[in-house]
C-alpha cells in the first residue's frame, strides 16, 4: 500500500452532473491512498459532501460509498418519488427525449415569465424532502473526521456565505442548491439565500482558514471552453449558465496564482503563508457533449453514465498525479484562468 496523502476536496455544483463527482469520490474512496482534510461543496457538491460525511460515520470509506450510491439512486426520477414530486420533476426535470425537450421548453417559458412562488405554490422540493428523510444532520453536525464547508449566496448582500459542518441542516444544503428560477428562496436566521454557484463554485478560500493541508483537488464539472457559437435561445442560456457558474472559480484561481507568485518571489513569507498546491480532476471533456440543460435530467441512464465517467477520470488523474501530491501543483493556474 502506498503512502496515504491528505488533500482538500473542492466539489463543484451542477445539478445531476454532480453524479460525475459521485463517481470521482467512489473511486478515491475505493483506492484508499488519499485522506480528506476538508471538503468544500456547492449545490450538488454540497449534497455529495454531507452524504459522504454521514456514510463515513456509519462505516468509514465503504459506508460513504454505499451512502452516496443510495443518494443518487434515490434522487433519480425512476425511483421513489411521491406523485406530487414526480409530476413536478416530469415538468421541469424531464429527460432529453423529444418529450423531454418539450418539457424543457415549457419549463423555460415558466421560469422566464413566472416565479416559483407562482408556478410552485406548494413549494414542492423533492431534494429537500429526501435530505430531511435520509440524512441525520445531528450526526453530520457532530462529524469531525474532516471539515465540511458549504457555500450559498446571500440575496441581500450578493456576498458568499460559507456554512460549516457544525451548523448544517437540510436548509443550509438546500440554500446552496436553490436556483431562484425554480425554487423559493431559503431563509436562514432571517437572511435569504440562493445557489452558492453564483459566488463560489466551489469556494476555495475557506480552505486557507479551515485546513493546514496545502493540496486542493478541484472536481470540475462545468466546461470552461466550448468552441461552438450558441445560436438558439436555449443554447445561449445554457452557455450563459456555464460561464456564470465558473466565474467565481476563475477569480479564485487568479488570486491563488497571484499569491503563489508573491511567495515564490520572496515577497510573502512562507512562515506566514501556505503555498497552495492546486490539482484538478476535470470532467469537462467527458461532460462537454451534455449541455447545461441536462443538469436537470434526473434519469438513471444519465446519472449512471456520469458516475462511470467520474470513476474513469479519477483513476486517470490519481495514476498521473499521486506522486506530485504534497510536492507541487499539477494545475497550470494561468492556463486555467486566462
Amino acid at each position: 500500500m502506498s503512502e496515504r496523502k491528505k488533500v482538500n476536496l473542492a466539489l463543484q455544483g451542477g445539478g445531476s452532473h454532480g453524479a460525475f463527482t459521485w463517481g470521482v469520490l467512489d473511486y478515491l474512496l475505493e483506492d484508499g491512498r488519499l485522506d480528506i482534510a476538508a471538503v468544500s461543496g456547492t449545490s450538488a457538491g454540497a449534497m455529495n459532501a454531507v452524504v459522504l460525511a454521514e456514510g463515513w460515520l456509519e462505516n468509514g470509506r465503504e459506508g460513504a460509498r454505499e451512502k452516496l450510491k443510495q443518494f443518487w439512486h434515490a434522487i433519480s426520477t425512476e425511483n421513489a418519488l411521491s406523485p406530487a414530486q414526480a409530476r413536478f420533476f416530469d415538468l421541469f426535470f424531464g429527460p432529453q427525449t423529444l418529450g423531454g425537450q418539450f418539457s424543457s421548453l415549457w419549463s423555460d417559458f415558466f421560469t422566464h415569465f413566472a416565479s416559483p412562488y407562482q408556478f410552485n405554490p406548494l413549494d414542492v422540493n423533492p431534494l429537500r424532502d429526501y435530505l430531511n428523510e435520509a440524512i441525520d444532520f445531528e450526526k453530520v453536525r457532530a462529524f469531525d473526521e474532516f471539515k465540511i464547508l458549504i457555500a450559498a449566496t446571500n440575496v441581500h448582500t450578493g456576498k458568499i456565505k460559507v456554512f460549516k459542518g457544525g451548523e448544517l441542516t437540510a436548509d443550509h444544503v438546500m440554500a446552496s442548491a436553490t436556483l431562484p428560477t425554480l425554487f423559493r428562496t431559503v431563509v436562514i436566521d432571517g437572511e435569504p439565500y440562493w445557489d452558492g454557484g453564483y459566488m463560489g463554485n466551489p469556494a476555495l478560500f475557506p480552505f486557507f482558514y479551515a485546513s493546514d493541508t496545502p493540496d486542493i483537488v478541484i472536481v470540475q464539472i462545468n466546461p470552461i471552453v466550448r468552441r461552438s457559437i450558441p445560436r438558439s435561445a436555449r443554447e445561449i442560456q445554457n452557455r450563459l449558465d456555464e460561464i456564470t457558474f465558473n466565474g467565481a472559480l476563475m477569480g479564485e484561481l487568479r488570486a491563488i496564482d497571484f499569491v503563489v507568485r508573491l511567495i515564490d518571489a520572496g515577497k510573502l513569507s512562507v512562515d506566514d503563508y501556505v503555498r497552495p498546491l492546486v490539482h484538478r480532476i476535470d470532467g469537462c471533456d467527458l461532460l462537454s457533449p451534455y449541455d447545461a440543460g441536462t443538469k436537470l435530467d434526473a434519469s438513471w441512464q444519465l446519472i449512471s453514465a456520469l458516475f462511470e465517467f467520474g470513476r474513469t477520470a479519477a483513476k486517470h488523474w490519481l495514476d498521473e498525479t499521486y506522486s506530485h501530491i504534497g510536492e507541487k501543483s499539477t494545475l497550470d493556474l494561468r492556463m486555467a484562468y486566462s
